[in-house]
């Protein structure tokens, strides 16, 4: 018996020994170029941060007013061509030059200089760079390494994906007849095209929505100081979590070529479908309702497009709908021997 199982033994090693190389090969590739994957990654919330910042800004616009005893400094926004910080600027260098003002109010006049430069340069980031509003920070001596190490973990297995569904099907292709080897191979194309269509979705579309809501939420109230060890986590959650539902109508594509699941069967279980729908949206996306709906959303789509595949692959059949050749074969059963 052990001689029989014996080269698919060998065969399923040497696949899983290539499926492992390819994750090495990734995952070294993966930490070279570990910078721009990390940018990629935080790109998402630096738009929310930024976002949060020119919303905070622009309510705060108008509203400094420097409240102290040097009077003369007198510091309006009525003006608008000149700014805030040239204002505060000219109004502590006129302190300095004059020869009534006391020691003290000339040293509060040039520390409100300090402070104008210093808002200066903000300023000319800001227009370079975009405005933020918090940042992201780490909390461990090595928080770096090893946020570069997760992410570059993480991209091996996306890129590592399509190769691995491969050994797969080289392994499971010999034991299989024809018109299942031309229902599998799809299937796995399938498979890795939905995956990486969950993973576009989650990165375009939900992510910017789902961050700018959960930075700006509270932003007036508190600074946020996002941990980079705990986002990484949360950002491949996420991904994965869209990569995986996207795979409904491959799962159904699977059940109805077995001859488990009808049109007929995902009909009747709508109604159950939406409520383990939103469940699931609520278990793999941040604790917001804008995101869980941007998951909900598409899965009630893909399961409207799981019912038309479950048609085309194994149609439903009423009990009295038979054939001329189950008709025959009826009549034969019937006539005496």
């Amino acid at each position: 018996m052990f001689s029989d199982i014996k080269p698919h033994l060998v065969e399923l090693r040497q696949r899983i020994a290539i499926s492992a190389l390819a994750l090495i090969i990734g995952f070294v590739v993966s930490f070279i170029f570990y910078k721009p994957i990390l940018s990629w990654v935080t790109a998402p919330l630096d738009s929310a941060l930024s976002e949060a910042g020119k919303i905070v800004k622009k309510s705060k616009e108008g509203e400094w007013n420097i409240g102290s005893t040097i009077d003369e400094l007198n510091i309006t926004t009525k003006d608008s061509n000149i700014s805030m910080g040239e204002r505060a600027y000219k109004s502590a260098q006129n302190i300095i030059d004059d020869n009534s003002s006391t020691p003290k109010e000339k040293t509060l006049a040039k520390i409100i200089q300090d402070l104008a430069r210093y808002t200066a340069t903000l300023d000319k980031k800001e227009a370079k760079d975009g405005v933020f509003w918090g940042s992201i920070t780490t909390h461990q001596l090595g928080g770096v390494f090893l946020v570069a190490l997760k992410v570059s973990l993480y991209a091996s297995v996306f890129l590592s994906i399509p190769i691995i569904l491969w050994q797969l099907w080289l392994f499971v292709a010999p034991g299989l007849y024809d018109n299942e080897k031309k229902m599998a191979l799809p299937f796995l194309i399938g498979v890795t095209i939905m995956f990486a269509i969950g993973v576009l979705f989650a990165y375009y579309i939900v992510t910017p929505f789902g961050f700018q809501f959960l930075v700006s939420f509270g932003a007036f109230l508190y600074t946020p100081l996002i941990n980079i060890e705990d986002y990484i986590g949360f950002f491949g959650k996420i991904l994965f979590g869209f990569g995986l539902a996207f795979e409904l109508p491959m799962v159904v594509y699977f059940l109805a070529s077995i001859g488990i699941v009808t049109e007929r069967t995902l009909i009747g279980f709508f109604k159950y479908a939406i409520v383990i729908i939103f469940i699931v949206a609520a278990l793999l996306t941040p604790p917001d309702i804008v995101t869980q709906l941007l998951m909900a959303a598409p899965l009630i789509i893909l399961y409207g497009v799981s019912i038309l595949v479950a048609k085309a692959i194994n149609p439903y059949k009423e009990d009295n709908d038979t054939t001329d050749e189950d008709k025959e074969s009826d009549e034969k059963a019937k006539l005496p021997k």
